[in-house]
């Protein structure tokens, strides 16, 4: 074996011995003054995460679409059942707080709507709003299917109505939260009319003295009072915590005292959020109790009902009606995105001649799945599959259910 020279073995030796001291020297501050430069060289390059252009286009398109504008889309008909809707408004400040939006919607079934409503949104110190609110409604062929649970889709005659009113609307928060106090008074006229569409109108089917207040154009005074407590929250256009336990008395006072009645209303919601409400777990119970005035008729159209795209949604709208109704609602709704929920739901409902009858059993169910698209204040757009023991349904409609 070689051996190297001794000259050769000293500077090999003194190399390893100052490559030692200089990592020595460079360890560990040297290292760490590295690494905070690599860091702060990272640190000046970063950017926040910026969505997709299909993305970007979205949000754009929801945040015109539900943040509000002057001239705004407006798809509520003048009635349930009315179909496919289109419509327009256009709201003006009127103040710095006030507001007055004039709209209207139409359907290719020849529902009308033509309305205007003034809001005041800041009284007594923000804890009150007051609306008034005029318009006319023109539906051509609401279904009518029988009195009681025992109807069937068979038995649909339709009917029609033009319906003229002005009304205002009082609504006072008095501790500014929860307590909720709220009265209404409206003139109304309900102009009935012969239905249109593929089944018999009303009048073909019954008379007078089977169908009470058929031909009926009564003008009501209709007052209304509710109390009850409310902490529904971000919003009531779409809540995802709190709820509200109220009760409504109505007063239909019939200018010619043929056709008015009482009605009392019991309502309670409840929304109960989880993953810090990524889920939501949302109840809704809905009691309509109607009382006669002596020598008076309470007219067939405007007996409470279930059935349509707000309560019992598997089912034709107006499918069930009678002098009582109840129906029971629940959903777990889980948020997509920041405008888009998916709802899983279940609805159960009935009707009866008699308040006691109001029981849990022997009701009309569905259950389907849900889509809505969603702003802080409101839910403008909700797309629903449902089914019931009457077949399936789709439902279009321009608010939130509950």
């Amino acid at each position: 074996m070689l051996k190297r020279p001794a000259a050769t073995r000293v500077f090999f030796a003194v190399a390893f011995a100052a490559c030692a001291c200089t990592a020595r020297a460079q360890d560990p501050a040297s290292r760490e003054a590295l690494i905070e430069q690599e860091q702060e060289a990272k640190a000046a390059a970063l950017k926040p995460a910026e969505p997709g252009k299909a993305e970007q286009y979205v949000n754009r398109l929801s945040d015109s679409f539900l943040a509000g504008m002057a001239l705004h889309p407006f798809f509520e008909s003048s009635y349930t059942g009315g179909g496919f809707t289109l419509g327009a408004g256009y709201l003006k400040h009127v103040s710095a707080y006030n507001t007055l939006d004039v709209r209207g919607s139409f359907t290719p079934s020849g529902y009308t709507r033509l309305e205007a409503e003034f809001i005041a949104p800041s009284l007594f110190a923000r804890r009150g709003v007051l609306s008034v609110l005029g318009g006319w409604r023109d539906a051509t062929q609401v279904g009518f299917f029988g009195f009681g649970m025992t109807s069937t889709l068979e038995q649909q005659a339709n009917y029609g109505f033009q319906r003229p009113y002005l009304g205002a609307n009082l609504e006072v928060f008095p501790t500014r939260r929860l307590f909720l106090v709220r009265g209404g008074i409206e003139l109304t006229q309900w102009k009935q009319k012969p239905g249109e569409g593929d089944v018999p109108s009303v009048e073909q089917a019954y008379t007078p003295a089977t169908l009470p207040g058929l031909g009926a154009q009564p003008v009501y005074w209709h007052s209304q009072a509710t109390v009850g407590i409310d902490s529904r929250a971000p919003s009531r256009g779409y809540a995802r915590r709190g709820g509200f336990y109220g009760v409504t008395v109505h007063d239909f006072a019939d200018t010619d005292k043929a056709f008015g009645f009482n009605q009392v209303d019991y309502e309670a919601i409840q929304h109960i959020p989880m993953l810090r409400e990524s889920w939501v777990l949302s109840l809704h119970a809905m009691a309509q109790t109607t009382y006669d005035k002596a020598g008076q008729t309470l007219p067939f159209f405007m007996m409470p009902s279930i059935g349509g795209g707000a309560d019992l949604r598997a089912y034709a709208s107006w499918r069930l009606r009678d002098l009582n109704s109840l129906y029971l609602q629940a959903e777990w709704r889980v948020m997509v995105n920041r405008f888009l929920d998916m709802a899983l739901f279940y609805d159960a409902g009935k009707v009866a001649a008699r308040r006691t009858d109001l029981e849990l059993g022997n009701m009309k169910t569905d259950v389907g799945l849900g889509f809505r698209l969603h702003g802080q204040l409101s839910t403008p757009l909700r797309i629903e599959f449902t089914h019931g023991s009457e077949g399936f349904a789709l439902v279009l409609a321009a608010s939130q259910v509950f």
